[in-house]
This record gives C-alpha cells, sequence and structure tokens, in this order.
C-alpha cells in the first residue's frame, strides 16, 4: 500500500515538473495572442496595461478587484510628496516614529538629517519603509495627515477604488487599490517631471550624514535593464499582497504602463504585456492642432469655407483593424464670431464609443466671416481622409 502511495506521488510529481518547465520555458515574448492569454490563464490576481495619455485600457484581468498592493502604493507616496514639499532639496530631521520601521529600509537612524530628495530615492530604489514614514511625518504631520492627502490625490486622478491607509504598504485590512486605479496614479505620477527621473534611475548615492556614512542605491526593478524603453517604476511584496509590479516603457513617444498584483513571474508578464501592447496598438495622431479643419456653408445663397482649429493635437493607440472604426463629428455655433472664438466642438468616437472631444477655435485668417449669423452643423461626418493626419 505504501509502495503504491509512493508511486503515485512521484508520478504527479514528475507531472508538476514537466508543467512547471514547460511554463518557464514560454518566450512570453513570442506570444502573439497575449491578451487572450492573461485574460484566460494568468497567474496575476489582477492586471492592467494603460497608454499613458489616453489612459486606454489595453489589456485587463479583474482590473477593479481590491486588492493589497505591498510596495506599489510608493507610487502614490512618492508623487504626493513631491507635490506637496516645497523644497525637495530641504535638509529634514527625521521623525522618532521612522527609525525601525518593519520591513525593507535604509536604515534611517535617530536625529539623522537627511534631504527630503535622498529621501525619495531611498523610497523609490530602496522601497525604504522608513523613508516612506519620514516623509509621511514631514509633509502630513503623521502617517493620517499624510494618507489622507494620498486618498485626496487618488480621487482627483479618478482612482475611486483606492484607499490608502499608510505610505509604505505594509498589509492593512483598510489598505487597497485596483490594477487599473493604480495604472491612472502612475500615469499621472510619470507626468510629473521628477518622479519619472527617480524612477528611472538605475543607481542612486546618497551623500553622507550627520548619522550615516554613504549610501548606496540600486533598482530594485530589473526591467529597467531588459525590456526595451523601461522607464520605471516599482516593485512591491508582501505575504497577503504577493509579488507586485508596476512598469512603464516609453518608446516613441508612446508611453504603456502595466500593473500587475500579485504575480509570481511579474517580470517576466510584466515585460510580454508591454511587448505586446507595442507590437499590436499603434500610437496615431488623430487630430493635428496645426491643420485646418474646415467645411463648406451656404447661408442665404452665399457659399464660402469656415476654416477652423483645435488648440491640441490628440493622438490615441489604434491597432490596425481599429483605424477604419473612427468616426468624427463637429457642431459649430457661430454667432457674432470673430477671430480666436471658440465656437464648436469635433468629436472623436471609437465604434460608436465617445473617446474625446477637442473645442474648436475660429482660425485668424477667415473667408466670408458671418455677422449676426447663426450656423449648426450637428452629427456630420468629417469628410477629408483621417490618414492624411498621419
Amino acid at each position: 500500500m505504501k509502495i503504491k502511495m509512493i508511486k503515485k506521488i512521484l508520478s504527479l510529481s514528475v507531472l508538476l515538473l514537466i508543467f512547471i518547465m514547460y511554463f518557464i520555458s514560454i518566450d512570453f515574448n513570442k506570444i502573439e495572442n497575449v491578451h487572450a492569454l492573461y485574460t484566460s490563464t494568468s497567474s496575476a490576481k489582477g492586471m492592467c496595461v494603460i497608454e499613458k495619455d489616453s489612459c486606454r485600457v489595453l489589456y485587463s484581468k479583474n482590473k477593479d478587484e481590491k486588492l493589497p498592493m505591498a510596495s506599489t502604493t510608493k507610487v502614490a507616496t512618492a508623487i504626493t510628496a513631491i507635490e506637496n514639499c516645497k523644497d525637495l532639496n530641504e535638509t529634514i530631521v527625521v521623525h522618532d516614529n521612522s527609525i525601525g520601521v518593519e520591513g525593507t529600509s535604509i536604515y534611517l537612524k535617530k536625529d539623522e538629517e537627511i534631504k527630503v530628495i535622498d529621501l525619495l530615492y531611498g523610497l523609490m530604489l530602496r522601497s525604504g519603509n522608513d523613508a516612506a514614514t519620514a516623509l509621511a511625518y514631514h509633509i502630513g504631520g503623521n502617517l493620517e495627515g499624510f494618507a489622507k492627502m494620498m486618498n485626496d490625490m487618488a480621487k482627483k486622478v479618478g482612482a475611486n477604488n483606492t484607499h490608502f491607509a499608510n505610505p509604505h504598504g505594509l498589509d492593512n485590512s483598510n489598505h487597497f487599490t485596483t490594477a487599473y486605479d493604480l495604472s491612472l496614479i502612475t500615469a499621472y505620477a510619470l507626468d510629473n517631471p521628477t518622479f519619472a527621473k527617480i524612477v528611472s534611475t538605475k543607481n542612486y548615492v546618497i551623500d553622507a550624514t550627520n548619522k550615516s556614512d554613504k549610501r548606496y542605491l540600486t533598482n530594485k526593478n530589473r526591467l529597467l535593464t531588459s525590456l526595451e524603453g523601461c522607464c520605471g517604476v516599482k516593485t512591491g511584496y508582501t505575504s497577503k499582497a504577493g509579488r507586485c509590479l508596476v512598469s512603464a516603457s516609453k518608446r516613441n513617444d508612446c508611453t504603456i504602463v502595466c500593473v500587475v498584483l500579485n504575480c509570481g513571474p511579474m517580470f517576466e508578464e510584466s515585460s510580454a504585456l508591454i511587448n505586446s501592447a507595442f507590437s499590436q496598438y499603434n500610437y496615431k495622431k488623430i487630430i493635428d492642432k496645426n491643420k485646418e479643419i474646415y467645411n463648406e456653408y451656404i447661408i442665404n445663397d452665399k457659399e464660402g469655407k469656415l476654416y477652423l482649429y483645435t488648440a491640441e493635437d490628440f493622438y490615441y493607440p489604434l491597432s490596425n483593424e481599429e483605424y477604419n472604426d473612427l468616426k468624427l463629428t463637429y457642431s459649430v455655433d457661430l454667432d457674432d464670431a470673430k477671430s480666436g472664438d471658440c465656437v464648436g466642438k469635433i468629436d472623436i468616437f471609437l465604434k460608436n464609443n465617445l473617446i474625446k472631444s477637442l473645442k474648436l477655435y475660429t482660425m485668424n485668417k477667415i473667408d466670408k466671416l458671418i455677422n449676426n449669423k447663426t450656423l449648426q452643423m450637428e452629427e456630420i461626418l468629417w469628410e477629408e481622409n483621417i490618414n492624411e493626419n498621419q
């Protein structure tokens, strides 16, 4: 009986070993249908991939499920600190409660004097929980005050299913986010030059302080040296949250943000998802602010051309198939319009879903400007070939 059981255990072990060897032998970067793969078999409990500027969701799995996020919390900590600190080069005395904080540390010492910017590098490269605590006490007065600032920031960027209870990400039942929310927070943070510089830094030296010799920091995000265009941003792990990673890559003015929560092969999956996003989607210029948008009009038997423009370019990630599903409509209301006036809007639809609205302004040079007349154009398909904008 014991021999049969031993043989059964050995057989199961061999099968398990074969499965593991097969899984780790997969070249994730060569998988064509990564979206289908990861929505069905991804080891991530929550996953979301977006294009940074439009925040369009490209891939996702359980993107709105509330989950613990470990030290990826520090994306929010860093941007909150940066935005609310008047002088990042200020030298501060670390708060006593910052000494000996559980988990990863840069080993701050009692009464140590250190620059805020050095704490930020210690936060994002070394993932120092003590650095997070020191920043929270300096900027928010205490952990609760700083957490409120973090939550205010989250609400501002539309992360409505997120709640921060601390600045470091140690497990707390009232501390959670979603893969989608964290991607929004990261996209917002990456627009800040200081944040972007810190999270893309591979190595950093904190100068000697009154209590410590120089500290040599190495970024824990190994994608910075293995993924094309990688520009950050943060790793994380606790026993409850599992392995978590927020990553980003910039190629040809397009930045892809990837969030995986509770994901064993977090580096491999994130790299595959980002590479797939770049291969399957093209970052298209849909509206060119320097190009005239016009439509012929007839009022009281008088013909002319109405020249309009937008104040900004608009780019959007599209697959080759989706490009034919774009529709641009515009509405204009002229009533004693003058050069430079806002006279309407242009709406951009993808498969009948509104993805962007832009205001329209009169050009500086206008043919036959109409006075005391109103021109209405509703739901008119833009006749000009969109491909000419590329």
